[in-house]
């Protein structure tokens, strides 16, 4: 059977209640272990010191959006899905859920540069609804992907080009940092939809970005048994600095 790849998926469809209910409306030990990650990389730059940043396939978590906005003047969520898109204006545009309010609080406990409401560390982000593929290279300084490359195709040549379009869109030695689910399958949220999945470890996490990146460093966490179980394995973390051109 031929691999599900990105642009077989109806990503309109994405079912955006279904998903929040499941991950988002409490904040979960493997997304404090994230935070964490990402804050102590975040601690290490200029509070509000890169003019821009972007989230690839930014989707309904504003997680990784309120950690940018600690070093970045400007951070352009980039979205495909309809769905998704119309989420985050309204939290942006109109009033964030309250259930967002304890990841809020736990990203400025980390790194006091986070703006000091959730209201204030959403103001600098603009939804930019795009194929995340389709961004330029050298266009921002910091860019950030939170579980897409793997949850976007079956294929795994299709993930390590996503994965290599995440490296290129900042300038060389802009920074980066993502976070992938371990060994994600097909999946399944909510009763019915069926999303694919690409299976990665840290191994091949390490193989795709060492070519694109200097300063790499993978690490991992368990899975996490407060989520629901998606026969993930846990979640591999990243940062880097993109290279100035590709090794190999």
């Amino acid at each position: 059977m031929r691999a599900t790849r990105n642009d077989d998926v109806d990503w309109d469809r994405w079912p955006v209640a279904d998903y929040l209910a499941e991950n988002y409306r409490t904040l979960h030990p493997a997304d404090a272990a994230v935070i964490a990650h990402h804050s102590a990389y975040y601690r290490r730059l200029p509070p509000h010191g890169l003019a821009s940043s972007v989230e690839l396939g930014a989707g309904p978590n504003l997680y990784p959006l309120i950690l940018a906005s600690a070093v970045s003047r400007r951070i352009d969520a980039v979205e495909a899905g309809a769905g998704n898109v119309a989420y985050l204006r309204h939290q942006i545009l109109d009033h964030p859920d309250t259930s967002w309010l304890p990841f809020h609080a736990l990203c400025r406990r980390l790194n006091p540069a986070v703006p000091a409401t959730l209201a204030a560390a959403l103001a600098p982000v603009e939804v930019v609804h795009a194929d995340a593929r389709a961004l330029p290279p050298g266009t921002y300084e910091l860019a950030s992907m939170h579980f897409v490359a793997e949850g976007a195709t079956e294929d795994p040549a299709e993930f390590a080009e996503f994965c290599r379009v995440f490296a290129r869109c900042v300038v060389p030695g802009g920074h980066l940092v993502a976070a992938f689910m371990e060994n994600m399958p097909t999946y399944r949220i909510g009763p019915e939809s069926c999303w694919p999945g690409c299976p990665v470890d840290t191994a091949l996490v390490r193989e795709v970005f060492d070519p694109l990146t200097d300063h790499l460093e993978v690490t991992r966490i368990d899975t996490d048994p407060t989520l629901p179980d998606y026969g993930d394995t846990g979640m591999v973390l990243l940062t880097a600095r993109s290279t100035t051109a590709e090794r190999g």
